[in-house]
């Protein structure tokens, strides 16, 4: 039999705050959490919600939340109101760009870019605030980050 870790009760926690789908953002994560009596910070939240997999969701009413993949639409829609105030900045170079996102919005960004390939995007690599974009050619790397950068804005 396997002792239980002190992780694992406040996992199992996490897990039901986000099946509730009650919390946007990880700061109301803590918050939640700290009233069931957890001292947690916004530093380990964010490991919990990747050792979970969770990932950002927007939802029909256009509201974020956190949701587990098991709580996801098989494909959830790309319309994405709001998606640039999540964008903090956008660099390439002539095969990749680099997006720089609010904590813990990186991948709802990339789930939107991997749906709608603006310029050609061939794929993306999330972490919890940095996205790698992988760019379909050098000549067209410019081009491709502005159709990314336009697409982006007109969700907001």
């Amino acid at each position: 039999m396997r002792a239980m870790t002190a992780m694992e009760p406040r996992l199992t926690a996490l897990r039901r705050l986000l099946s509730e789908g009650l919390a946007s953002t990880q700061e109301e994560l803590v918050r939640e959490l700290r009233n069931l009596e957890y001292n947690v910070t916004q530093s380990t939240i964010s490991r919990d919600l990747r050792r979970l997999g969770a990932v950002k969701f927007i939802d029909h009413t256009g509201r974020t939340a956190y949701r587990l993949p098991a709580d996801l639409p098989e494909r959830a829609p790309v319309s994405h109101d709001g998606l640039s105030e999540h964008v903090i900045s956008v660099e390439y170079n002539s095969s990749m760009a680099v997006i720089h996102t609010l904590p813990g919005s990186a991948s709802l960004v990339a789930r939107f870019l991997d749906q709608t390939k603006p310029g050609g995007v061939m794929g993306t690599i999330a972490g919890d605030d940095t996205i790698f974009v992988a760019l379909p050619s050098k000549p067209a790397a410019s081009v491709v980050v502005s159709q990314v950068t336009t697409a982006l804005r007109s969700q907001g």
